[in-house]
């Protein structure tokens, strides 16, 4: 995953949103969220068919949502690399930083949201930073929290997603009532894959490969219940769909 938006609005009515993009070699295979972990039997996710894990678990009983970026640093040795699928899904079901043992991780950034709040870890193959996030619209990317003038696609997309209306209240109707002006945004807001300020992206290597965009979540986070819309790539036209939750995790 490379870009993750979250807003946090502690006295709202739903007080987290999040909005993740995933990208990934194309040839990579997965499958869209579902309950795919026995020993997780809470969380809901997209899995990574090749790692077994996720870049992003729900888990709707705790209303809580863990997100994983790639980050930057020292990357961990061959002999005991573990893939750091596994982080998101236990960070949801405990709500903190898992006590793993780091030296055998990529470098990486970890979005742990509750409703107390929003929690970043950053990994960068040396030594782990935790930060409480405040109020207000934050994105991140694979180099973290840059300013606007840092990163063009946080310059573009920052001031939009913290100007859209919010949702009120966490409903089973469809994504486009829910999620309103948030659901183009996190669609790409019309960007071709070109434009440097783009969310959702698509390069084709020089050895043939593709790495892509290959979806964008949307979770929202309230004492009622929780929102999980799910957007898969390729899709023409760009299709979302709700993912059910569990009759605990509707409110």
């Amino acid at each position: 995953m490379c870009t993750v938006i979250v807003s946090v609005e502690p006295d709202a009515e739903v007080p987290v949103l999040l909005a993740g993009v995933r990208d990934e070699f194309v040839a990579r295979p997965w499958m869209s969220p579902g309950a795919y972990w026995p020993e997780h039997p809470d969380l809901l996710g997209g899995r990574d068919l090749l790692g077994g894990g996720t870049w992003l678990a729900v888990n709707p009983p705790a209303r809580r949502v863990a997100a994983l970026l790639n980050g930057r640093g020292r990357p961990a040795a061959l002999p005991v690399r573990l893939s750091r699928g596994d982080l998101p899904l236990l960070a949801a079901e405990a709500g903190e930083m898992p006590p793993v043992d780091l030296s055998r991780y990529d470098p990486f950034y970890l979005v742990v949201a509750g409703l107390d709040g929003v929690r970043l870890w950053t990994w960068n193959g040396e030594k782990i930073a935790e930060e409480k996030l405040p109020r207000g619209l934050h994105v991140i990317v694979n180099t973290g929290l840059p300013a606007d003038e840092e990163n063009e696609r946080v310059a573009h997309f920052r001031p939009r997603f913290a100007a859209a209306p919010r949702p009120e209240y966490v409903t089973e109707g469809s994504p486009e009532r829910f999620w309103g002006e948030w659901l183009p945004l996190a669609s790409g807001d019309n960007l071709l894959p070109d434009d440097p300020r783009t969310l959702i992206v698509r390069h084709v290597l020089p050895d043939g490969r593709v790495y892509a965009s290959l979806s964008v979540t949307l979770a929202a986070l309230a004492e009622h219940g929780v929102r999980y819309d799910f957007l898969p790539f390729p899709e023409d036209p760009r299709t979302w769909h709700s993912v059910e939750m569990p009759p605990e995790g509707r409110g």
